[in-house]
């Protein structure tokens, strides 16, 4: 396998990540609830469901790929 061809399969995993989490976290602070439990209850991580913080590792991966990609090499 290239290093391309990793990059490439790298990418898809993380933009589904990214769709998969992103749902979850659109569910969880916008959805039918409407409101995010209290700090501390079970489920969450400093107050936020742990899904907020996939979204954002999922997008940090997507954008390092998509770097390593344009990269010339």
């Amino acid at each position: 396998m290239t290093a391309r061809r990793a990059l490439q399969a790298i990418l898809t995993v993380a933009v589904i990540g990214v769709v998969f989490s992103g749902v979850l976290t659109y569910r969880e602070l916008f959805g039918a609830v409407g409101r995010c439990p209290s700090p501390g209850a079970p489920g969450t991580v400093f107050g936020y469901p742990a899904c907020v913080y996939g979204f954002f590792m999922y997008l940090l991966i997507t954008g390092l790929a998509v770097a390593g990609l344009r990269a010339k090499s």
